[in-house]
């Protein structure tokens, strides 16, 4: 297994997996089980395979297949960079699924093979994210093989065998080479019809449009439409052979969490790219923990590891702060903001960072090397969403998810979330805190229209004030 796949390809082969599955399972209530469960059981799973593969980092890939681990009417997890690399470092022992001994005791009673078939499905699924980069390394295959065992143990105990023999996953590893591999003739490349046409990159027009369309943000929104046109302008005036004084356009993000940052520099990246300020207009997500080592001279390779990767696109550093430790001058955030500095300057043509955090430890950030200072004169404040606008955000989320409220629902979430601005204090997350609301309210809904005979189109979507309240 060597092809690079993309994360909608993924997602497709997942849900694709998943939802032939749950096709096979003739029991409504258990199959309702399986879909609730199996999206947050394949997550934690394809974060132990990441981590028994210890030649490779985590990248950005890793992010987009992890958020590619979701069916239709499920959430749809939006991780960043640093919670994926936290739960890979953090990530124990592979535990089997809950809703698997449901499926053994099925078995038993009515002679089926479901166990031992999703244990074959586990593996498919499992060597799908082993393949981020493209091989499957024989460590991640041997955890892969690994993680079958143990449910293919469960079925022996229960006495469920079968003919068919397991699907091993070392029949995909790829040994890593000891020297490098002879040469190969030249295959000849495709010819320029059977290729599939690359999707058109977004407009300028378009991508503005999908600014505008995000929730709140006036201010931003304003401020970002002002700095395009700067640059437009200067761009006209380069070509109109007009001096352009410098400018930087490195950006501080500053606001509390789920207010949007990460999206907006998205966002940004492609805009840059659109009006030809960058080449590819990529983004690059980073936290502390994606520049910093524990040993001297590590940190400023994994901090230019990560800026290569952002060269022609954007570097956003989230909670860009913790790189600066006041207590002592020797912590190696200082060795990551010097390398950064440098690539600033060397790569100032190509290359746009932008820093986020809180807003009075940004400032502190910033002022805490003169360096920063001199690149860092533009500055966006991202404000709370208040209770209306915490309100368009979960109806979004539930049209996005195919969830409707009912009339009492939608009051009861009004008066909730604007009491939950009311209330905020420096833990409110915002947006944040609004997904949360939402997955813990379908989970609820989950438990609830599992106990319907036959429940219906409608009963599947509606959400009610008992799935919306939180249990006293």
């Amino acid at each position: 297994m060597s092809t690079v796949m993309t994360a909608s390809e993924v997602h497709k082969q997942y849900n694709e997996v998943v939802t032939a599955f749950r096709k096979l399972i003739p029991d409504p209530s258990l199959r309702m089980t399986f879909s609730r469960q199996v999206d947050g059981y394949i997550r934690q799973y394809a974060l132990g395979v990441w981590q028994a593969d210890s030649t490779s980092s985590i990248s950005p890939r890793h992010v987009e297949f992890y958020n590619a681990i979701w069916t239709p009417g499920s959430p749809v997890p939006s991780a960043l960079y640093w919670e994926v690399a936290s739960g890979v470092a953090n990530f124990d022992l592979f535990q089997p699924p809950a809703f698997f001994q449901d499926l053994r005791q099925y078995d038993r009673l009515r002679g089926t093979a479901l166990a031992r078939r999703f244990a074959d499905d586990l593996t498919l699924l499992l060597l799908l994210f082993a393949a981020v980069d493209g091989v499957v390394s024989e460590s991640e295959a041997g955890f892969v093989n690994a993680c079958g065992d143990v449910l293919l143990e469960l079925c022996d105990k229960d006495g469920l065998r079968t003919g068919r023999p397991a699907i091993r996953a070392d029949q995909f590893a790829a040994p890593r080479p000891a020297a490098p591999a002879p040469k190969q003739e030249k295959v000849p490349a495709k010819k320029e019809e059977d290729q599939p046409p690359a999707e058109p990159e977004p407009t300028l027009e378009e991508l503005l449009a999908e600014l505008d369309g995000l929730c709140g943000l006036d201010k931003v929104k304003k401020d970002v439409k002002s700095l395009i046109n700067l640059v437009k302008v200067r761009k006209m005036r380069e070509e109109a052979g007009l001096p352009v004084p410098p400018m930087s356009l490195h950006l501080v993000f500053m606001g509390n969490p789920g207010t949007g940052k990460t999206t907006v520099a998205r966002l940004l990246a492609k805009i840059y790219h659109a009006v030809g300020v960058l080449s590819k207009g990529q983004l690059v997500e980073v936290d502390r923990s994606g520049l910093v080592a524990g040993f001297v001279g590590q940190t400023a390779l994994k901090a230019q590891e990560a800026v290569q990767k952002a060269i022609g696109g954007v570097l956003f550093i989230d909670e860009a702060y913790a790189l600066v430790n006041a207590e002592s001058a020797n912590d190696f955030g200082h060795e990551a903001i010097e390398v950064i500095l440098k690539n600033m300057e060397d790569h100032r043509k190509d290359l746009i960072v932008i820093v986020a955090g809180y807003t009075d430890r940004m400032e502190q950030f910033i002022h805490a090397n003169p360096g920063l200072e001199s690149r860092f004169n533009k500055y966006f404040f991202f404000e709370d969403y208040d209770g209306k606008q915490l309100m368009e955000i979960f109806r979004s989320m539930c049209k996005k998810n195919g969830y409707t409220l009912s009339e009492e629902g939608e009051r009861f979430m009004e008066k909730d979330l604007r009491e939950l601005y009311d209330s905020r204090d420096e833990n409110f997350g915002n947006a944040r805190d609004v997904r949360n609301l939402f997955e813990q309210a379908v989970a609820r809904q989950a438990d609830r229209v599992s106990q319907l005979e036959e429940p219906t189109r409608e009963q599947l979507m509606e959400l009610k004030p008992e799935d919306l309240e939180e249990p006293a």
